[in-house]
């Protein structure tokens, strides 16, 4: 497997940050690391995908994070907590994608990901900017900001809560075409420790149907934990359907 990893000034956030790189070519998939994770943090879980990988039908982006500034800091001041997430977002935006674009000639929009808080970041960032992106494919997120803050929200963090802006989300925005074209996964186990990752998912599967936005919301087994083993067959389940 073809593996290359390399740094970037982000100035966005004013520091040196890693981006972990999986495979040569093909749909490029933008992957979050679980919580207070970095570029390494998939490194095992490539193993599940590595036929996609080596036949070139997709290359991984695996990030570096700032949660503990952001998600973890749990007594910290809670809107400088918030705009570290939002500098984070903005990071991925501006900085991120020109660096994939640089190094993936696909033509393909990536297609963001993430496990646990990694899919929190993936819905964060598809979510907001549809147009952006090629899909995405969410496993055992949070999705209720209020529930990382003790339920504090300020301005900043409304935009980084998917229930709280999917569900004021004008029915007539323009962004509900553009969700209609793209393919979006929802899906949590229902087993140990996925309690508000089932409650936040079911909240947006509700919002997404009162809104006419077609996706893909799965409820797996009550056997089905928070945990590595499922995650690596969700992504063998679901990439077929992505790519």
């Amino acid at each position: 497997m073809q593996i290359e990893q390399f740094s970037h000034y982000s100035h966005v956030l004013a520091r040196d940050m890693q981006v972990r790189v999986f495979g040569h070519g093909g749909t490029p998939i933008i992957m979050f690391p679980c919580q207070d994770g970095d570029c390494h943090n998939y490194d095992d879980f490539m193993n599940t995908i590595s036929d996609y990988i080596d036949s070139g039908a997709v290359q991984a982006f695996v990030l570096d994070t700032i949660d503990r500034e952001s998600w973890s800091d749990k007594y910290g001041d809670k809107g400088y907590r918030a705009w570290c997430q939002e500098k984070y977002y903005l990071y991925v935006i501006e900085e991120v994608l020109p660096c994939i674009y640089s190094r993936n000639h696909s033509g393909i929009q990536p297609i963001t990901f993430g496990c646990s808080l990694g899919a929190t970041h993936a819905a964060i960032a598809f979510l907001r900017r549809p147009d952006l992106f090629g899909g995405m494919l969410a496993l055992s997120g949070i999705y209720d900001a209020k529930y990382m803050f003790d339920g504090w929200l300020n301005e900043v963090m409304y935009m980084n809560s998917p229930t709280d802006f999917m569900g004021n989300l004008p029915d007539d925005h323009y962004y509900i075409d553009i969700y209609n074209q793209k393919k979006i996964i929802f899906c949590v186990g229902q087993g140990a420790w996925e309690d508000e990752g089932i409650r936040s998912q079911r909240i947006l599967q509700q919002e997404f149907s009162a809104k006419g936005i077609d996706a893909w919301f799965d409820f797996w087994g009550y056997d089905v934990n928070h945990d590595w083993p499922w995650w690596r067959k969700q992504i063998r389940y679901f990439l077929p359907y992505l790519v």
